[in-house]
């Protein structure tokens, strides 16, 4: 449960510490924003409670005043706390479901291992056109009006991230996930096949917990680790960020753990492949 109160609290108390350190510099403000690379007004916003910094902001004015590493650990200890932020769905529809494919785009941009946990559906960073248009049309009557098409194709403008092979990316789904039928077979079939096509990439890992394994834990829901710094989790009403270490580390044991139950390599590929020729014998 979040407690709206101590999270107020430790934003107040981050953005005292910002100034009070960049002060102790004998920095002006104006001059730190020259060295974060950011605007003197956003510096001041910071300084002021008006606006909250990511942690990769905090992680730039710590730098920049050249904190010592025991101090700047704990403020940004502090920096991930008070990050723990909850969207809606409904306030992405609002802007545009597109926003937040944006933001995605942006986020992965700054993580060099990203470990998705699936257990109920594929990332968007693997879908086919026509399953995407699938996944972000209206499932119920209260869902928010979206314009699926824009957002498909910034899902798809997306996945070019995969192509850097500077960065590795790890899918863990579990079969349910590979066979729910959320599309028309043959869109399944395509679906299935493009997976295993993408495992065959050399800084890709998709892996498959078979419904066949025993696995003493139950999952819940759709995380996804950005490095060892943060995690998002899937609601069906939003997403919570997590960026406390703790959270953090807790996510990573939990996918290290279901990675234990799952099929990988060769094995994972086959499966997909015989999931696509599966869903192709069911066409009418």
């Amino acid at each position: 449960m979040l407690e709206p109160e101590k999270q107020v609290q430790e934003r107040k108390d981050l953005a005292e510490a910002l100034r009070g350190l960049r002060r102790a510099s004998g920095l002006s403000g104006e001059r730190l924003a020259v060295r974060c690379n950011m605007s003197q007004t956003k510096i001041s916003r910071i300084e002021t409670g008006c606006l909250l910094p990511s942690v990769i902001d905090v992680e730039c004015i710590l730098a920049a005043l050249n904190v010592p590493p025991d101090a700047a650990d704990e403020l940004l200890k502090l920096a991930r706390r008070a990050n723990v932020d909850y969207t809606a769905w409904r306030t992405y529809a609002r802007v545009g479901l597109y926003q937040k494919q944006s933001e995605l785009r942006a986020l992965e941009g700054t993580a060099r291992l990203m470990r998705h946990f699936l257990p109920a559906i594929p990332t968007g960073l693997l879908h086919v056109r026509e399953y995407a248009e699938q996944t972000l049309s209206k499932t119920v009557h209260s869902d928010p009006a979206r314009d699926v098409q824009r957002a498909v194709q910034a899902r798809m403008e997306r996945q070019a991230i995969l192509d850097d092979p500077a960065r590795s990316f790890v899918f863990l789904l579990t079969e349910q996930a590979v066979r729910w039928r959320i599309a028309a077979p043959e869109v399944m079939a395509a679906q299935a096949k493009h997976m295993a096509h993408v495992s065959e990439r050399p800084n890709v890992e998709i892996a498959i917990i078979p419904q066949s394994a025993q696995v003493p834990g139950i999952p819940l829901h759709v995380f996804v680790v950005y490095d060892d710094r943060l995690v998002t989790v899937e609601l069906f009403s939003g997403e919570i960020v997590l960026r406390d270490p703790r959270d953090v580390s807790h996510h990573i044991d939990l996918f290290s753990f279901f990675l234990g139950h799952a099929l990988t390599g060769e094995q994972a590929t086959t499966f997909l492949d015989s999931a696509a020729v599966e869903f192709m014998q069911q066409r009418d």
